[in-house]
């Protein structure tokens, strides 16, 4: 008697009509957003389906407010004209809010993923209530919620970009912040919802800012066909995110990409998580505006006026961007070693600081990566776009999941 038996890991139930039709809806929004405009013609051929499929999806897209379409367009083969269709400029949209160390940027985004509105308060949120942080938040949102509603744009969701480890709609740990097991999600919803008293609740979900800067350097950056990199961000801390094949790798538990507490020095400065010698203490803003004989805490004018003084050859400035590359370069080789990226991409105040920056990295990304794949100037080692930021990322991840599933922001819409 065969006593084998295979173990079978269930599948789901099989796909009904109503799931089909919603993929295809989704199916079709995408290949119009992806294209900027087309025809359903066009759709069908990209998609996979019939004509007379695609007309019928596309004329519940238009009921529902997720297409528009105008004028004609002549494609030089024979039959009638098609008319051009565009994913909607008014309706459903996403809103993005970063509470960052001396910042709060929100920004709405269309469909499209265009910036549509944008707000930023440059404020000092160290020492404050992780509560009062949140609902500052919660204030700028909520003015830009009217900018938007101007502009006959609905968000559907708000994503928050939050500094540190996040996860389970929580700031667990943010150094920089002092904050430790923050309900980030519950303390906004709930500041929100009292600043907006006759309007439905929108739901409030949360991701790290370096991951959502990521994933916006993803979709709106300069990267071309390039799937694969390590992302840093410089700010007072320093955060990372990697992609993997157009993919955020989160770790078993949402925390991986914490570059910034990865130790250069044993012995080195005490950092704010407790460690010595975290790659912060020698990168982050902080750690260069003092290295520059700057105010450390100056913000974003301080940043403005080290790169001032870079350019005027600032002896004290240039060495401390030097010195800062040196050991970004030498944290990161280590890190291309173990991921085998396409790129490094370096945002935040890193991009402006790139001309001094960037040479001391690449002799460290040369001399310790193993491959042989980084040799000076490889061009591996990159500034990123000014297109792609953390609240502009919050705020497509909520596009994104209308995209995917449009028939469920319908009844939100009306």
């Amino acid at each position: 008697m065969n006593t084998n038996h295979t173990s079978h890991t269930s599948l789901g139930p099989k796909a009904d009509k109503e799931t089909v039709r919603r993929h295809n809806l989704s199916l079709v929004l995408r290949a119009v957003r992806d294209e900027g405009e087309a025809t359903r013609a066009g759709v069908a051929a990209r998609v996979g389906l019939t004509r007379a499929a695609v007309s019928s999806l596309v004329e519940q897209l238009i009921e529902n407010g997720f297409l528009s379409e105008s004028g004609k367009t002549f494609s030089g083969q024979a039959g009638r004209p098609g008319t051009v269709l565009k994913v909607t400029r008014t309706g459903p949209a996403g809103i993005g809010v970063e509470i960052n160390i001396d910042y709060v940027s929100v920004c709405v985004v269309d469909l499209s993923g265009t910036d549509r509105v944008r707000l930023t308060e440059h404020i000092d949120n160290r020492g404050a209530l992780p509560s009062e942080v949140l609902a500052r938040g919660a204030r700028i949102a909520a003015r830009t919620l009217e900018s938007a509603a101007e502009q006959d744009l609905l968000p559907v969701g708000v994503e928050l970009a939050l500094p540190g480890l996040v996860s389970g709609g929580a700031v667990r740990q943010a150094p920089n912040l002092g904050w430790n097991r923050v309900p980030a999600e519950e303390h906004f919803a709930r500041s929100l919802a009292l600043l907006r008293p006759n309007e439905p609740d929108l739901p409030v979900s949360s991701e790290n800012e370096a991951n959502l800067a990521a994933l916006a350097e993803l979709w709106f950056g300069g990267l071309g066909p390039l799937r694969t990199f390590l992302y840093l961000t410089g700010e007072i801390g320093v955060g990372g995110a990697l992609v993997l094949d157009g993919e955020l790798l989160r770790g078993a538990h949402g925390f991986a990409g914490e570059i910034g507490h990865v130790v250069v020095d044993s012995e080195g400065p005490l950092c704010r998580c407790g460690s010595r010698g975290c790659l912060e203490q020698y990168a982050g803003q902080s750690a260069l505006l003092r290295a520059a004989g700057l105010d450390g805490d100056a913000g974003v004018p301080g940043v403005a006026e080290l790169e001032r003084r870079a350019r005027g050859g600032d002896a004290a400035a240039v060495a401390a961007i030097e010195r800062a590359g040196l050991m970004l370069g030498r944290v990161v080789s280590g890190a291309v070693n173990l991921f085998d990226p396409d790129a490094v991409v370096l945002g935040g105040i890193y991009r402006a600081l790139m001309p001094w920056l960037s040479p001391s990295a690449d002799r460290e990304l040369t001399a310790r990566v193993v491959s042989g794949l980084w040799p000076r100037d490889s061009g591996r080692l990159r500034a990123s776009s000014s297109a792609g930021d953390a609240a502009r990322g919050a705020a497509a991840l909520v596009v994104r999941a209308v995209l995917a599933d449009p028939l469920a922001y319908v009844p939100r819409r009306a």
